[in-house]
């Protein structure tokens, strides 16, 4: 079966490099129309434009997604030049491992808050029968000792998943989520570990069954299922992508 999003109108949060980028190369590919974020000018740049290069028509804005004001812009902003909203996808981390204040207030605020805040701003340019998709992690499913607040927060964020969808069945928005395992790509968290922490690197490593860390297009692909006509039946569910590591 195929995927097609053919102008339809995707906005993607945290969509620069790694996960996210893959999510917004995913649905460009399919023919939708991309509005997409991140902190960084110069990767949006260079992700925008390989967007464009698949034909998409593209909107994109630096946001610091931790700001609650700046999220509401760029949804509101992303929505009228695309004229409207048939997809969210919530891709935020602020990657924070400690344990002190700092670390819990990024992780609520950009992890959570800034999910809750990007669907608050999209909700009103939606059509019935739209999608919200949002990226928590297998940490928000089991215990996280290295990453405390982060884990914690990927777990509210399943949780509003289920509360969203059963606060929007009526209007017959789905709203799901995607909870990745360990994901390499350059530059990433586990690109690092492995050159900075190869201890680590390796007894993640050896906690997957299939052997390997995974890819983010292999996120995005599901991402894509849940925002498809495919799963059309499906609202409040998280679904995980993990190469077997978490019951590993």
């Amino acid at each position: 079966m195929h995927v097609s999003f053919n102008r339809r109108r995707v906005l993607v949060a945290g969509a620069s490099r790694g996960i996210g980028r893959s999510i917004a190369l995913g649905f460009a590919a399919a023919g939708a129309d991309v509005a997409l974020c991140a902190r960084g000018l110069e990767r949006l740049e260079q992700t925008a434009a390989e967007l464009r290069s698949l034909g998409a028509a593209v909107h994109a804005t630096p946001c610091d997604l931790a700001d609650g004001d700046a999220v509401t812009r760029w949804v509101e902003g992303a929505a009228a030049a695309l004229g409207g909203v048939d997809v969210l996808v919530n891709n935020a981390s602020a990657l924070a491992r400690g344990d002190d204040d700092d670390g819990w207030s990024a992780s609520l605020g950009v992890d959570l808050l800034a999910s809750v805040r990007a669907s608050r701003a999209a909700l009103r340019w939606m059509p019935d029968g739209a999608a919200i998709v949002h990226v928590a992690s297998i940490s928000g499913m089991q215990a996280s000792p290295r990453t405390p607040a982060y884990g914690a927060a990927k777990a509210a964020l399943i949780h509003y998943t289920k509360t969203q969808a059963a606060a929007l069945a009526g209007r017959r928005i789905r709203v799901n989520c995607v909870a990745p395992g360990s994901i390499e790509f350059p530059g990433g968290v586990w690109d690092l570990a492995r050159r900075n922490a190869p201890e680590l690197y390796e007894r993640t490593l050896g906690g997957i069954p299939f052997g390997r860390m995974g890819r983010p297009e292999e996120v995005a692909q599901a991402v894509l299922f849940l925002a498809s006509d495919l799963a059309s039946w499906i609202t409040g569910q998280t679904l995980v992508v993990d190469g077997g590591q978490m019951p590993g």
